[in-house]
């Protein structure tokens, strides 16, 4: 394999990512209707807060349906498909099968993703990726399948120290992974991940880490700056327990405007809609963000199916 090596974001992240080329909003093409299924996990549930009203103050109509289930890497949503695949009367979702969803609609987008846990993985990926994803190319042919990139967890996650990395290493480790799998598959890629990366490294007021252990009772964590989860005492007062993986509503908002501009082709300076969570300040730093993380992301490869 050759690769060319750009910079852009990474130089941002004190990094060099190698890659072939890049999809800014002008390539893929303005859309001002898309109909969107998502194949994943809560890493892509969390899409439904922001994106539909995001993409209607921009003008924008939207269709957006899921098979998503908690926690499903790529090998169980195969394994739920070869059992639907081999007794007509089985359905993992009751009401329809993988097969029956993905032909309800002349969906343009179907997005997959790995499980967030194996995300950073690469072994993990094959060969229930590429079975999934063929599997969608068959029955919606007119669709182009795009793969999410996850982000890497909060740093004091205990899983890190499990897995003895660090959230910088897992982001890295991921960006490896997804870029792999998207360049085997021929597809594009929504960079969650790095637009969370990039913002942890660059918002205004920096991003100051913490470990809970450093805490005592009643003391709590400043949470200004994070994107993922709450942070919050236990009834016996010992450990600071919380959610440090999935995204808060400022993550929830960030991801909104990445897809959007991903997905869409069009500039995130075109949404008008900002929750009343945050400040308006903020909101126009995560809208930038997104923007430039889209149009900057070195895509590994074109997609084959378009």
């Amino acid at each position: 394999m050759r690769y060319g090596f750009r910079k852009v974001v990474w130089l941002v992240l004190g990094m060099l990512v190698v890659v072939t080329s890049g999809w800014g909003a002008e390539e893929v093409g303005k859309k001002d209707r898309l109909q969107v299924l998502m194949i994943g996990n809560s890493f892509s549930q969390s899409v439904y807060r922001y994106l539909p009203e995001v993409a209607k103050s921009a003008g924008c109509e939207l269709v957006l349906e899921d098979l998503n289930i908690g926690g499903c890497p790529f090998q169980r949503h195969w394994e739920n498909i070869t059992k639907e695949e081999a007794d007509s009367e089985y359905r993992f979702f009751k009401k329809y099968s993988y097969r029956e969803k993905l032909q309800s609609r002349p969906w343009d987008i179907v997005t997959v993703q790995q499980a967030s846990y194996w995300s950073w993985r690469p072994e993990t990926y094959q060969p229930e990726a590429k079975l999934l994803v063929d599997f969608v190319r068959k029955n919606a042919p007119q669709a182009e399948v795009v793969i999410q990139q996850t982000w890497a967890y909060r740093p004091d996650d205990g899983r890190l120290a499990q897995w003895n990395i660090t959230q910088r290493e897992m982001y890295e480790k991921l960006l490896e992974a997804y870029n792999q799998a998207a360049k085997e598959m021929g597809l594009r890629i929504i960079p969650t991940g790095t637009a969370v990366q990039t913002v942890r490294e660059t918002q205004p007021g920096g991003y100051h880490p913490f470990q809970r252990a450093d805490f005592q009772y009643p003391d709590l964590p400043k949470m200004d700056g994070f994107l993922c989860g709450n942070i919050g005492w236990n009834k016996d007062r010992t450990r600071l327990e919380g959610d440090a993986f999935h995204l808060n509503r400022r993550g929830e908002y960030l991801q909104a405007c990445v897809w959007f501009a991903a997905l869409y082709g069009r500039s995130t300076e075109e949404i008008t809609f900002e929750p009343k969570e945050l400040s308006s300040e903020d909101a126009a730093f995560l809208r930038k963000t997104a923007q430039k993380v889209v149009e900057s992301f070195p895509q590994p490869s074109l997609p084959t199916n378009h």
